[in-house]
């Protein structure tokens, strides 16, 4: 469910925004238009909506801003202290993308960069479950990296690890990136037609549409 990757944010927290800034060179490629990427998901969604992997609440400032009905799961307590500092007003809980416990009935769920937390047969449980949660017409709209093929996933690993990207290279190679046709086909599988925009060389919008 993610959940072994709930403390590597511990040490994350202190430097994520400033990472999404760009001020870190390793990751630079990762949150290329980190700012419109945040905003191509806030457009796409509908209120009320759920937010998967808050983090630092970058997004959710994103979705307030819009005037949505915003509730935010996030694992990490220290991200949760953090969003709770930054945004008085937000109602984020401790939760993550396949056990969590609300009162809101959301038209959409969204998330930046964290479903990969998942692996592919966690992803599939999940749009199973939104598919349960979510009204017809109602979305699942996340960013998130993706790659077309295991060959090229492994390309762009071995790109990063001539440029001595060591740390991004473990990323990874432990979190459970997968492809764009085995996001299709079990988002499709759960009853929702989707479509995918590439938004950097990393990250793709998944848009998808309960049917």
């Amino acid at each position: 469910m993610g959940r072994e990757f709930v403390t590597i944010f511990d040490e994350w927290v202190h430097t994520y925004d400033d990472s999404v800034s760009g001020n870190d060179a390793e990751y630079r490629d990762v949150f290329f238009k980190y700012e419109e990427i945040l905003q191509a998901v806030a457009d796409a969604a509908i209120s009320p909506v759920i937010e998967f992997g808050v983090g630092t609440g970058n997004l959710t400032e994103k979705l307030l801003a819009k005037g949505y009905e915003v509730a935010g799961i996030e694992p990490n307590a220290a991200m949760r202290e953090v969003t709770n500092e930054k945004l008085k007003d937000a109602t984020i809980i401790d939760g993550d993308f396949l056990e969590f416990d609300l009162s809101l009935q959301p038209k959409s769920l969204v998330c930046s960069y964290a479903f990969h937390h998942l692996t592919d047969a966690e992803k599939a449980e999940a749009f199973k479950l939104y598919a349960e949660l979510l009204p017809a017409g109602g979305r699942v709209v996340f960013a998130d990296t993706l790659f077309l093929s295991k060959e090229a996933q492994q390309e762009v690993i071995d790109f990063e690890k001539s440029r001595g990207h060591d740390n991004l290279v473990e990323d990874l190679n432990r979190e459970y990136y997968t492809t764009l046709p085995v996001m299709k086909e079990l988002i499709e599988q759960a009853g929702f037609t989707a479509e995918f925009t590439q938004l950097n060389n990393y990250v793709w919008l998944i848009n998808a549409t309960k049917n």
